[in-house]
């Protein structure tokens, strides 16, 4: 009997049927001697620290860093996981030969040889199936030329590399940087790829509220309609565009000059996920997940190929398929496949098998379904459009740039003509509300020579800030991150990959939401106070904030996958990194550390006479306070608090400048420096379970404690192996003790009753 395992149980449904394997059982299908079983993803992960040492359940400093010699496997905890891999590991001893049909791609082969080490299997005889499309064809002739699964050993180690550094620099960063200068503000989690889109976001925000918008003018005229703007388009002084005004007023405009340039413009690439998830929030405001989620219900239902994908082009092999995928989706996209050409064409453009490597580009497989919801129904008419569109001849435009002349200065107009729409018939509806300034300005017909009266304007404008960004925007922000690496090579690796791959950006950002670092208000994404401090507090770790590690390892893992790096050598220099980041957060006083600047960044200092400001008061910022605000006296851990929360624990009595009392918050307002203050009931306050016994603040519920929202009290979630519940967390807040209580565990696996 030889076994197949797939990555996920649609894939094993897909191969069962091309092997011709129907008999269905628990965990697989068989048929003809061949067993088809499935992973849910990552069945099998490397281990948590405490299963290395008890020592490391309790967080400090003291056994940082902690790099284990050698990584232990453990089985996914959610549901069915446990069950699935029994299946799995029975079928794997029973095989005489095994086959691994995880996903093509650095990710699917480490899911496999995790599950295949777990399972210990490794000396089975084991071949690869390396194909990067679904279809029948493809997994047919994927089957016909199964591959040695040595030939994937480097493949293999390079993703083991990256699991275990990812492992070593989230663990220690994260406990350490918890540890020295969380203040009650929960964990704060740190990665390889989520710090650096937190930074991201972080910096934007802080460009835009420290943004000081300019005056400039511009000179304008109108003739015959149109607007003309000076070949200058702006002046920073006033007088010099008015006295330019003066001169031109009564003088006639004159067109000295015509010219028209033709351009053909080619369909857009086809969808890779990030660009599907970029174009359904642009379109529809959808979330990445969501739209992510709604691919994969669609891949399914097997009406699209493959979602997960980072490609946005086809292997030449799929072209023959084309035009019998186009006869099927006919039944209900006649009217737009009959704008195309009854023999297609062959477009590089798009077909071009080097540019593929896991998986081809988003297309629909020519399936149909009637009972699709109607995001999915979105979803699907937008991948069909864009497939149908790359068989469309070129939208071809004509450009013309007219120049004119009043009183010795030119000016310009420009306009856009569609002389053939091509592939944009399909969109026109959505390319009327897309049009640029440019293309919305019809010209009429101009001759050169020509002259006539005009109406010159000056114009007062303000330059402005870069846009937030919304979660379209990000993700092409995260696509593009290698572009701010400095290093050729580094950023060469990252020409292809970008911050996160297409299937883990849209849960980056999620997490990042969860972990409250950023907040979503609308389609927007912003920065929140937590994880403005965190980005603050990691200054002086660019590495940890910017793309250059990803970059970095990147360049290092691809030489590992092609044998010209070895494994040891990336690993010690994990080590070292893990161990210099240790070394500075233990260098660094934390009950020195107030806080951040809002404005730059640098840490805050206590003044001579008791109040507070920037320590880069020096270099020219101006942010600084008093000690005493509305009769309060603030402490150092008062500063902590607004600086790092934006407010101050626990409302209080307030003196107001004309004496009156009142109750409310002493607030920071970063966008302007300012000390003020809100009476709102904060929503954490209305979601609190408790006071804290420490310090009186808010307890909150988070996803695996009860914690203060000003101080480090914390009532962990499970304790000595009890889960400890709302109800009993509130009873220990109000009362201070639980009565007995059993179902204690403890370090040698025996139960035992205990209160707390």
């Amino acid at each position: 009997m030889k076994v197949i395992l797939a990555e996920k149980p649609s894939v094993a449904r897909d191969i069962a049927r091309c092997l011709g394997a129907t008999t269905k059982r628990t965990g697989y299908i068989e048929g003809k001697n061949w067993c088809v079983t499935w992973a849910f993803g990552h069945l099998v992960e490397l281990e948590e620290p405490d299963s290395y040492d008890q020592n490391l359940k309790r967080w400090s400093l003291s056994p940082l860093p902690f790099i284990p010699e050698t990584f232990k496997l453990r089985i996914g905890k959610n549901k069915g996981v446990a069950e699935q891999f029994r299946i799995i590991k029975k079928l794997f001893q029973q095989a005489e030969e095994i086959v691994c049909a995880t996903d093509a791609g650095r990710e699917g082969e480490l899911i496999f040889r995790y599950i295949q080490e777990k399972a210990r299997v490794k000396n089975k005889p084991a071949r690869r199936l390396w194909i990067s499309s679904l279809t029948n064809a493809a997994i047919k002739t994927g089957l016909e030329n199964l591959k040695p699964l040595s030939h994937f050993d480097n493949l293999a180690s390079a993703a083991r590399c990256r699991s275990e550094a990812d492992w070593i620099i989230g663990l220690n960063s994260t406990r350490a940087y918890t540890v020295q200068f969380s203040h009650g503000q929960g964990v704060f989690s740190i990665g390889r790829v989520q710090t650096p889109v937190l930074a991201l976001i972080i910096n934007r925000d802080r460009t835009i509220r420290n943004f000081t918008p300019e005056d400039y003018w511009q000179l304008k005229t109108i003739y015959r309609d149109i607007e003309f703007k000076h070949k200058k388009d702006r002046f920073d002084k006033q007088k010099t565009c008015l006295d330019l005004l003066a001169k031109i007023k009564d003088s006639l405009f004159t067109i000295v000059d015509i010219k028209e340039k033709s351009s053909s413009q080619p369909p857009h690439l086809l969808f890779d996920l990030t660009e599907l998830q970029r174009t359904m929030n642009r379109m529809c405001g959808m979330a990445a997940s969501l739209t992510l989620n709604i691919a994969q219900s669609l891949y399914e239902k097997k009406l699209i190929s493959y979602p997960r994908t980072d490609s946005k082009y086809l292997t030449d092999d799929i072209f023959p398929q084309c035009k019998p995928t186009l006869n099927k989706l006919s039944h209900r996209y006649q009217k737009e496949i009959a704008g195309i050409e009854s023999k297609l064409k062959k477009s590089r453009r798009f077909f071009n098998s080097s540019k593929v490597s896991d998986h081809h580009a988003i297309i629909p497989t020519g399936q149909l379904s009637g009972n699709l919801t109607a995001n999915e129904q979105k979803v699907f008419d937008t991948i069909v459009k864009r497939f149908i569109a790359i068989f469309y001849p070129n939208c071809d435009k004509a450009h013309t740039l007219v120049e004119g002349e009043t009183a010795g200065e030119l000016f310009k107009a420009k306009g856009t003509r569609i002389v053939k729409m091509g592939w944009t018939a399909l969109y026109k509806k959505i390319d009327s509300k897309e049009k640029t300034k440019d293309e919305e300005q019809q010209l009429p017909v101009f001759t050169k020579g020509e002259e006539g009266p005009h109406q010159p304007e000056v114009k007062t404008c303000q330059t402005k800030p870069p846009h937030h960004f919304n979660e379209a925007s990000l993700l092409g922000a995260m696509e593009t991150a290698g572009k701010e690496i400095d290093d050729e090579a580094l950023k060469e690796a990252m020409k292809e990959k970008g911050l996160g791959t297409p299937a883990t950006r849209a849960a980056i950002i999620e997490t990042l939401v969860k972990r409250e670092y950023i907040v979503k208000k609308g389609k927007l994404v912003l920065a929140a106070d937590k994880g403005e401090h965190l980005i603050n507090l990691l200054k002086d770790q660019k590495t940890l904030t910017s793309p250059e590690l990803t970059g970095d390892w990147e360049y290092k893992l691809k030489l590992i996958e092609k044998g010209e790096f070895d494994r040891t050598s990336f690993m010690q220099a994990v080590r070292k990194f893990a161990e210099a980041i240790i070394e500075r957060v233990k260098n660094e006083d934390s009950s020195l550390y107030l806080g951040s600047c809002p404005f730059c960044g640098e840490p805050i200092i206590k003044g001579n006479k008791g109040g507070y400001g920037c320590s880069a008061w020096k270099k020219g910022c101006l942010f600084r306070f008093h000690g005493l605000q509305f009769g309060v006296n603030l402490t150092e851990e008062h500063v902590k608090q607004l600086l790092n929360r934006g407010r101050i624990s626990r409302i209080r009595t307030l003196i107001m400048e004309n004496g009156e009392k009142i109750q409310g918050y002493i607030c920071l307002d970063r966008k302007n420096g300012q000390i003020g203050f809100s009476t709102k009931q904060e929503k954490e306050l209305e979601a609190s379970i408790g006071r804290c016994p420490n310090c009186g603040s808010s307890i909150l519920e988070k996803y695996k404690c009860y914690s203060c929202t000003s101080c480090d009290f914390v009532i962990w979630k499970k304790i000595t192996g009890k889960n400890i519940s709302l109800k009993l967390a509130q009873v220990l807040l109000s009362k201070g003790r639980s009565q007995k209580l059993k179902g204690f565990r403890s370090k040698a696996g025996k139960s035992f009753s205990a209160a707390l």
